[in-house]
């Protein structure tokens, strides 16, 4: 391999991006190596860059950041005058890739065809100074070669994604191609006994360790697995929108989930009733749980597993969205000794990231924090977390209940559902336990009005709630390829904007690059509608004020909406107009 760090740390010096001190400082790393090394226990590795970016050099662009892969790849672009190219593994071509190079020769070269553009095969390599790997490609390629620069590693993650779980999937459709089993609706015959597809088939593992593997690497939280007639996809959900990720052959789908049942301790003989398991694996030193939930469908078992990475659950409060003024009301609210506190939106809202992230800050050796949950989303040590179980018939009021005598200081119920669990709720709160929940309402007024609907009465209601939190979540317009764009007069009218005549509203859109995979959208964030219970709050809900009337006067005593707090992320750039549109339409 010709990429050596000496190499690498020389060009960057040239470009001024290294110091000559840093230069040797990376050449004296590089003697460290084992000199009668294996090649093929380093062939996963990106030595150059390992040791680079091993050593924190400051990154001349911004010192405020270390020298990344990104900017080691667009130095030897440069070098080689040629164009840099972040790999996006979910727009691969897999059968254009699978019909120019094999793993082996990918590996070994670093190179990965990506597309043909105008009858030339674009590849991207790491090493565009090797010539001799370079013609070797094109002889095998048999076509005119447009090279495009990468960074290492950049490509080992492309080759072990798509390699990696291809290769899985069908040397496991090979070994058990003897047999078919559609496994539908549509009854059809079987080719083969009972001795179907073994779970531990090691092709199987391969090809699940891999496609979670993926996900991490992704940023996915959700996986789904979906069987169709012929064949079953793989799709991942990336910042909130589903994307197609691998397709597998309809004898291999079964085995996955066999696999992921056994993962996740579920009855893989049970196919007719829907199931639900949790796991827990490893990625880079920490732990990451899923949950896995199994569905009969149509054409067999649906399975979708929920990612739940503590960076993500748990987070720190100014992480999650909220603006200066929203934090500082928050941080008075979960500072109370006593009351209720309730975070209401649909699912896939974030309300559980929000709880969670409360709960963390709150948390220490002094206090008891217990939960209820169901399922337990994530198990955390600095809490003590019980699930609902109907099997025991445990639900929210019975375990609300007991654990009223476990001398708790911090509940979280995760969901008030029904009337028990709202009056043992306001009974925890009386009696002077800080409790916070989650409601299933489309905005901050609705909970109070939904509470009087579950039973509690009004003047328990002002004697317990502290204030009721509305949320949603939008992406964020991608940092690498923003770009101002305008309003037009439609997007303004919609958006119930006046503009003077003769202005445009500036906003932010991305225009889509490798890093948020052409979407314009990397990460999202959260809009808060927060609703303290004040005193004209306490007197409206006294009068039995419905749920629009409490909204009316807490607008007008300065409560933003969800729509206002959505134009506020638009106007500062955070967000574009058709996901403002998207999340809070009216």
């Amino acid at each position: 391999m010709h990429l050596t760090p000496e190499l690498v740390a020389d060009l960057l010096q040239r470009q001024g991006l290294l110091s000559p001190a840093q230069t040797r400082m990376v050449a004296k790393e590089a003697a460290k190596l084992p000199r009668h090394r294996n090649p093929r226990a380093f062939q996963q590795r990106a030595l150059a860059y390992e040791i680079i970016e091993r050593l924190q050099f400051p990154s001349e662009q911004d010192p405020s950041r270390v020298l990344g892969e990104a900017e080691i790849a667009r130095a030897i672009a440069h070098e080689a005058n040629l164009d840099y190219v972040r790999i996006d593994s979910l727009q691969l071509d897999a059968d254009l890739i699978e019909s120019k190079v094999s793993r082996p020769f990918a590996k070994r070269h670093r190179m990965i065809p990506l597309a043909v553009r105008d009858g030339r095969l674009q590849v991207a390599c790491a090493d565009p100074f090797d010539i001799e790997s370079i013609d070797s490609l094109r002889r095998i390629a048999e076509q005119e070669i447009e090279l495009l620069v990468a960074s290492e590693p950049d490509i080992l993650r492309a080759i072990n994604e798509f390699y990696g779980l291809r290769h899985a999937v069908k040397r496991a459709e090979r070994d058990l191609s003897a047999g078919i089993d559609l496994g539908n609706l549509e009854q059809l015959v079987r080719m083969k006994d009972e001795s179907e597809i073994e779970s531990s088939d090691q092709h199987i593992v391969n090809a699940v360790e891999f496609m979670l593997q993926h996900a991490y690497d992704t940023r996915a939280s959700d996986i789904h697995i979906e069987p169709k007639r012929d064949f079953s996809l793989i799709r991942f959900r990336i910042d909130g929108v589903l994307h197609d990720i691998q397709t597998l052959p309809k004898l291999v789908h079964k085995a996955v989930i066999n696999r992921i049942k056994t993962m996740s301790r579920l009855d893989i003989a049970e196919k007719r009733r829907p199931q639900d398991g949790r796991m827990k694996t490893t990625r880079g030193g920490t732990e990451v749980e899923l949950r896995v939930s199994t569905l009969p469908v149509a054409f067999g078992e649906k399975a979708v597993l929920r990612i739940f990475d503590p960076g993500v659950l748990i987070q720190e409060l100014p992480a999650l969205g909220f603006e200066a003024e929203e934090l500082e009301l928050f941080n008075d609210f979960i500072a109370r000794p006593h009351g209720i506190v309730l975070v209401t939106g649909p699912t896939g809202s974030g309300k559980t990231t929000t709880l969670y992230s409360a709960l963390q800050t709150i948390a220490n050796r002094d206090i008891n924090v217990t939960t209820i949950e169901d399922p337990i989303e994530m198990v955390y040590e600095e809490f003590n977390q019980t699930a609902v179980q109907r099997k025991a018939d445990v639900s929210f009021a019975l375990a609300l209940r007991h654990i009223l005598r476990q001398d708790p200081d911090v509940i979280m119920v995760g969901e008030i559902r029904d009337p028990e669990t709202a009056q043992y709720a306001v009974q925890a709160a009386l009696t002077g336990h800080l409790v916070f929940s989650t409601l299933h309402t489309n905005d901050a007024a609705a909970s109070i009005s939904r509470l009087a609907d579950l039973g509690v009465e009004r003047f328990l209601i002002n004697s317990t709630m502290i204030a009721s939190i509305a949320q949603r979540l939008v992406r964020k317009v991608c940092i690498h390829c923003s770009e101002d764009q305008f309003l037009s007069e439609e997007e303004a009218l919609t958006l119930r904007l006046s503009v003077p005549k003769g202005k445009r509203i500036k906003v932010k859109a991305g225009r889509g690059c490798a890093e948020c995979r052409t979407t314009g959208y990397l990460g999202r964030t959260g809009l808060f509608e927060i609703l303290p219970v004040d005193d004209l709050i306490k007197q409206l809900i006294l009068e039995g004020a419905d749920a629009p009337r409490l909204k009316r006067e807490a607008v007008r005593t300065g409560m933003r909406t969800l729509r206002q707090a959505a134009l506020r992320k638009l106007a500062l750039g955070l967000t574009t107009f058709e996901e403002v549109v998207r999340v809070t339409a009216l």
